[in-house]
């Protein structure tokens, strides 16, 4: 039992992957293994993951984009009740895909999950009226190591699904969130080129 099917490299950014696990499902209900360390050796990816962590958020909550400034996480992202639009940005220096993005919609229904290794700044938008979100990381948490980016970053461009009836100001952010930094003032600060530029 068991077995996932990995869509490796999501959006040409090398690590990025999308996992779907097998559902086994009859009148009854349905039986899926969240994650299997076997499952997911055998194909090629390896991590240890030591903590899980689980939010809830209504309609419209955008949390993000953040990421680690000193202790990197590896995440292992998926939703079990409602949508959300999840996002990860690349933020490696040395990748040819650095200040790309890929984007992917995680329901319930569809069980998919996301892995976003590290050294990416990550986000998701709740599009449901309610969503519960959980993720496995290979770092515990560190206070004040967090950083975050500008979720509506000119540069980084994500087309955020925003939710029927609402527009971008409605959407509901932290007080930490609303003054993220920009892509250019990243680059800046670490003195990395900017790709955009």
């Amino acid at each position: 039992m068991g077995k996932i099917n990995v869509t490796k490299n999501v959006n040409g950014i090398e690590g990025l992957c999308i996992i779907e696990p097998t559902v086994y499902g009859d009148d009854r209900g349905y039986f899926v293994e969240t994650y299997n360390k076997n499952d997911m050796e055998a194909e090629g990816l390896f991590y240890d993951f030591v903590q899980d962590n689980q939010s809830a958020s209504k309609k419209g909550v955008l949390r993000g984009l953040h990421f680690q400034k000193n202790f990197p996480q590896d995440k292992l992202v998926r939703v079990i009740s409602g949508e959300v639009y999840d996002v990860a940005v690349d933020l490696r220096p040395d990748s040819p895909t650095f200040g790309k993005h890929a984007g992917i919609l995680l329901t319930a229904e569809n069980k998919k999950q996301f892995l976003v290794p590290k050294n990416f700044a990550h986000g998701f938008m709740v599009v449901s009226d309610y969503a519960e979100f959980c993720y496995k990381v290979t770092d515990f948490y560190h206070p004040n190591d967090e950083g975050g980016l500008a979720f509506d970053d000119p540069q980084i461009n994500v087309q955020w699904p925003i939710p029927e009836g609402m527009t971008k100001a409605d959407l509901i952010l932290s007080d930490k969130d609303k003054v993220n930094a920009s892509f250019e003032e990243y680059c800046c600060e670490k003195k990395i080129a900017n790709p955009y530029k």
